[in-house]
Formats: structure tokens, sequence, C-alpha cells
């Protein structure tokens, strides 16, 4: 039988709200040492995971190509196809970067010069700039 004696009483009744109870040192370092742990644990999420195949990023800026979606930092939409930035074709007698330009049929009689590539987004109608570059027709016919 558990036998305890008066002055040991007050630890097993309960404290009133307007009686705190005071921490002792002990438990105040196991309370320190459980903080920092739990802040540690929540520090520590190890080295950032990237996504593989077909995974994505939702805070990273995407664009779509179709059914697809690219990153616009590597590649861009190029005829419903995604290719990338430093991809070139042919206009006329001249290479053109699908991603940056375009190659537009240059409507002046001027039979020798059939293309003019001009910045990606400008009408190809518009009047001739200082960016442009006017090509001949190449040697095989050339097309767009």
């Amino acid at each position: 039988m558990y036998k305890t004696a008066c002055w040991d009483l007050p630890r097993f009744l309960p404290l009133h709200r307007s009686q705190p109870r005071a921490m002792t040192p002990r438990r105040r370092i196991l309370a320190v040492l459980a903080a920092v742990c739990i802040l540690l644990l929540l520090r520590s999420h190890g080295a950032p995971v990237s996504p593989t195949g077909t995974q994505l990023l939702l805070c990273q800026s995407h664009e779509r190509c179709g059914d697809q979606f690219y990153d616009p930092r590597q590649y861009c939409c190029y005829d419903d196809a995604m290719v990338p930035l430093g991809r070139t074709r042919k206009c006329g007698n001249c290479t053109f970067r699908v991603c940056f330009e375009q190659c537009c049929p240059w409507l002046v009689n001027r039979p020798q010069e059939s293309f003019v590539v001009k910045v990606k987004g400008q009408n190809c109608y518009s009047a001739p700039s200082s960016d442009d570059r006017v090509c001949g027709r190449s040697k095989t016919g050339g097309t767009l």
C-alpha cells in the first residue's frame, strides 16, 4: 500500500487557475530541448527533388503546346510541335530561328527577293524595318 506524507498531498490535488504552477529547472530544460528538436525537424527538409518524365512543378513557368507542357526557357512551340530554342529552318536562301523569327513572303515585284525574315510577333505585311532580313529565292525553289 502506498503511503503519502502530509506534505506530499498538494502534489496530487488539482491546481486552481489562479495558482500557476512554477516550472522546475529540469522541465524548463526539457521544454527548450523539445522546442529545438521540433525546429530542427521543420528546417531539415532535405534537398529539393526535381520531377522526372511527365510530372510538372506548378510553381515553375510552363506553357502548353498542343497537349504537352513545356519549359519556355528551353523550348518553344512551332507549328504545334515543341522545339528547342536553337532550332533553325530555311527561309529562301536564309536561315531563321523558329522560336524568335518568322519567315514571311515578300510581296514586292522583285522576283529575286522572295522572302523576308521578321521578328516573331510582327505582322508579315507591315512596312519593312531595320530588323528585317530580305532573303532571295533559294536555288531549289525556296518554300516557307
